[in-house]
């Protein structure tokens, strides 16, 4: 193993789905370990078999249609009080789910032994021994996570480190230190991995076999990330973590962070340049599929992580991206975007522009005619910043390249207050295509459900792609509150085909109204997505 060499180990599909509203279904999890494995991530963790059937199922899955690179680990807990490991059920589990790597958890925190378990010192550290002997003798290769290790550490030191030395003489080829209550502080992690090391000879050896640290970091001090870079920095090989730093409480070290950090910036191996150009897919993918919005202002991967919205700092960038981004973003697959607002100057749309494919010069008249028009939008009420969309649409109109492939006549939407009726909502929609006028009728569990489903009714006959939409998000925005319920309501929505998302605006006094404008202005865009004059991006 080379000096720079670290193993990545996920834990999204057992401690990531602990997170408060997940609930990852056994597809899901098949889905997000296939695209972990096209990131090249060394170890998966799948679940504990023991504990949820679910997990069965899915270790069998992947053992008809097994992943390219990864190395699928079933975790599960020492064996209990007073028992024999060979005849414990939730070990018996652990081997049925085939794997070849085992992750087995133990505890280091006497606290936890007399208090959780309710036994003894000397029964814990039996538990650990009995436990990965029989795992090895039954040829398995055993991961040792050292739960609360370091709360147990400062308790206790020398039984800490006896728990250690058991799971060492049993056979653990990994001892990952785990800050489980995520209250450890950088410098608290740095010296008791530097006195771990110490304590421990085994630790120093440097052969294949030599076994190894790793560090496995809780987020509820805000320090998950930084604790796992003082580890490393101190001697730990193997980080543990979850995409987006989904886990239980504050979450799990964010491997979407901490990946990046710690190859483009300390220069350790993680994973390939290519594998790591997936990243932003990655973790956009992960966020679809456990059904959460991405984290826009994510480190490295959101959307607004290279997101530059005043003049000065556009104007930079456009000359030299050093001057305002730490790397490049292309290398860990996001890309840069120019936020468009009412305090954007010509450099903004300029920029913005490029980024759609468009040729503009700063001489350009109709530069200043879109400044002008976004201005007036934006004192009316309007939103670019988190409507690139709608502003493109608007760019495109400007220039006389926007598609216009329907025209809307009127609607009308009737609700019916009844709880009873599931669609409790009808609308009735006019619409003109290629000359063709269209009247179509359709239910909905709300008015914009209903004004959407009339309109796509009406529009698939001729796009078959619109099939393929969906909205993803809805957001309502009150902007003059004092107006009561007259007042002027902007309306986001956002939408997706499957593999992107864009996000349109609509603004007027009647929230059905701007629902509308926002609505037909998504299905619009996501027309202009298939068309010649637009390549797709993230």
């Amino acid at each position: 193993m080379s000096s720079n060499q670290l193993w990545i180990y996920d834990t999204t599909l057992r401690d990531g789905a602990q997170r408060e509203g997940i609930a990852l279904s056994i597809e899901d999890k098949l889905k997000i370990a296939r695209k972990l494995d096209k990131m090249g991530v060394p170890f998966i963790e799948g679940g504990w078999p023991g504990a949820n059937p679910k997990d069965v199922q899915f270790f069998w899955r992947l053992k008809e249609t097994p992943l390219d690179y990864s190395e699928v680990v079933a975790f599960c807990s020492t064996r209990r009080p007073n028992r024999v490991a060979s005849e414990d059920s939730l070990l018996q589990a652990i081997l049925t789910a085939g794997t070849h790597w085992v992750a087995i958890f133990g505890k280091s925190w006497d606290l936890h032994v007399t208090e959780g378990l309710h036994t003894t010192l000397e029964e814990n550290l039996a538990m650990i021994g009995d436990t990965l002997e029989y795992l090895r003798r039954q040829g398995r290769r055993v991961i040792y996570d050292a739960e609360h290790w370091f709360d147990g550490y400062k308790a206790n030191r020398d039984y800490a480190l006896q728990t250690l030395r058991t799971a060492l003489e049993a056979g653990a080829e990994w001892l990952v230190l785990c800050d489980t209550n995520g209250g450890a502080l950088p410098h608290e992690v740095t010296q008791i991995i530097e006195e771990v090391r110490e304590a421990l000879p085994q630790l120093q050896g440097r052969g294949e076999n030599a076994p190894q640290l790793g560090i496995h970091t809780h987020n509820d001090g805000g320090t998950a990330v930084a604790n796992a870079i003082a580890a490393v920095m101190a001697g730990a090989k193997m980080v543990q973590g979850t995409i987006n730093g989904y886990g239980e409480r504050c979450g799990n070290a964010n491997l979407c962070t901490l990946i990046p950090n710690l190859q483009l910036k300390l220069g350790y191996d993680c994973v390939t340049p290519e594998q790591l150009a997936r990243l932003t897919l990655t973790s956009r993918a992960v966020s679809e599929i456990v059904n959460l919005a991405p984290d826009d202002h994510a480190p490295f991967v959101g959307r607004s992580a290279f997101a530059h919205k005043g003049g000065i700092h556009v104007s930079a960038v456009a000359k030299n991206p050093l001057t305002y981004e730490h790397i490049t973003p292309e290398v860990i697959g996001n890309r840069r975007r120019i936020v468009i607002s009412d305090q954007s100057g010509l450099s903004n749309v300029l920029a913005k522009a490029r980024s759609f494919g468009i040729d503009l010069e700063q001489d350009d008249q109709t530069c200043r005619q879109i400044l002008a028009e976004l201005k007036v939008l934006e004192k009316e009420g309007y939103q670019f910043e988190a409507a690139e969309a709608s502003f493109e649409l608007l760019m495109r109109s400007a220039i006389a390249q926007r598609p216009h492939r329907f025209h809307l006549k009127g609607f009308q939407v009737h609700c019916n207050a009844s709880d009873v009726i599931e669609s409790n909502a009808l609308a009735t929609i006019k619409v003109s295509v290629n000359g063709e006028d269209l009247l179509e009728v359709a239910e909905g569990n709300g008015p914009v459900s209903a004004l959407d489903q009339a309109l796509r009714k009406a529009l698939v006959k001729f796009y078959p792609e619109i099939a393929e939409f969906y909205l993803t998000d809805y957001k309502v925005r009150i902007l003059d509150s004092n107006s009561g319920t007259s007042a002027k309501t902007r309306v986001l929505v956002e939408s997706s085909n499957g593999e992107q998302r864009w996000t349109t605006v609509g603004v007027s006094t009647n929230i059905i109204d701007a629902s509308y404008q926002a609505v037909v202005e998504g299905i619009e865009y996501g027309l202009l997505l298939r068309s010649p004059l637009k390549t797709p991006v993230l």
